[in-house]
């Protein structure tokens, strides 16, 4: 497969009266194309912000720092952000379903409205075949009476309608590369299972790659090829999602999967949680973010500075001093 997109030792911070946040340290992956990754970890730790870092939508206090993000053979990070050549990625070939459909949508325009504007800006319709699409684009969803909730506004619609509204606008340009930002939040365990299977239909029909940032590892296993899973702003491994899974080696990963219930494990096995919370991006130890809260850790751990990521297997990397192989 080719790579579509290659993020490169990206850095993010916001600059507060306390001091400069590092919210993306550091961080690097690709997706290749009609590939589905998955970016995980707890909430604070850089997933959306990375993400945002790539559409240039980071605001004042905040900047993106340094890195790359090579896109078609080109930087977006030379583009200006509200310049004519990043407006042209925008929607168009990188589009975004934002974490929270009860605001991302405009409150005072119609569904019609913030669902035509994309497709005269970026495929250059005229406004009846921007309303033809529309209406395709609201049935390709699921959403009845297509037609005639075009004229309703954000507020007439349920959390799993604008979220579908949400989806329909993301592909409505059939961009390359579309990132879903936590797309099952504050919705019901039925509505996300629907969701979450038209969009992989939709990135199949369309030949789209996809990019889920979630904190459920239950939806990455389903439906990522690949995962990487970030700790305090930086990748701490990534892998294929078997590998993740069946032989997950950096303590994070590990403490995350046993969080979670699984089917195949014995009757009454308590979950074990992760014990502490993640560190202040503000004061960063210059030792690795996790050894307060890691069960693995070793004397090195204590004197080193954070690893790089090392290889562990055929494309699995994980950025850990520790041992774990042997893990029971």
């Amino acid at each position: 497969m080719a790579e579509l997109l290659q993020v490169k030792d990206l850095v993010t911070q916001f600059k507060t009266e306390s001091g400069v946040v590092k919210a993306v340290n550091g961080v690097s992956y690709y997706i290749n194309e009609q590939e589905i990754i998955g970016l995980v970890g707890e909430s604070g730790c850089g997933k959306s912000v990375s993400q945002l870092s790539v559409m240039q939508l980071i605001s004042a206090p905040g900047e993106i720092a340094g890195g790359k993000v090579i896109f078609e053979g080109k930087d977006l990070l030379k583009y200006k952000p509200h310049g004519p050549e990043m407006r042209s990625v925008r929607g168009a070939k990188i589009a975004m379903i934002f974490q929270e459909p009860m605001t991302s949508l405009n409150p005072v325009l119609t569904i019609g409205q913030q669902l035509t504007e994309m497709l005269v800006l970026h495929l250059e319709m005229s406004n009846d075949e921007a309303q033809k699409k529309a209406i395709e684009l609201l049935n390709m969803v699921g959403i009845p009476a297509a037609e005639r909730r075009l004229e309703d506004y954000p507020h007439n619609f349920s959390g799993g309608m604008r979220q579908r509204v949400m989806i329909a606008m993301g592909l409505s340009c059939n961009p390359k590369i579309l990132i879903a930002d936590e797309p099952t939040t504050a919705l019901d365990v039925t509505t996300q299972a629907q969701l979450l299977e038209m969009m992989k239909d939709m990135v199949q029909r369309f030949r789209t790659s996809l990019i889920i940032v979630t904190h459920n590892l239950g939806v990455v296993a389903r439906y990522a090829q690949r995962i990487y899973i970030m700790y305090a702003g930086r990748i701490v491994e990534s892998g294929t999602t078997k590998d993740i899974f069946r032989n997950p080696r950096h303590p994070y990963t590990m403490g995350l999967l046993k969080c979670i219930p699984r089917l195949d494990e014995e009757e009454g096995k308590k979950l074990v949680p992760i014990e502490g919370l993640p560190p202040n991006l503000i004061n960063m130890p210059p030792t690795c973010a996790f050894l307060p809260r890691c069960s693995w850790k070793i004397a090195k751990c204590s004197k080193k500075p954070w690893p790089e990521l090392t290889s562990v297997g055929d494309n699995h990397f994980i950025r850990c001093y520790a041992d774990t192989k042997e893990k029971k």
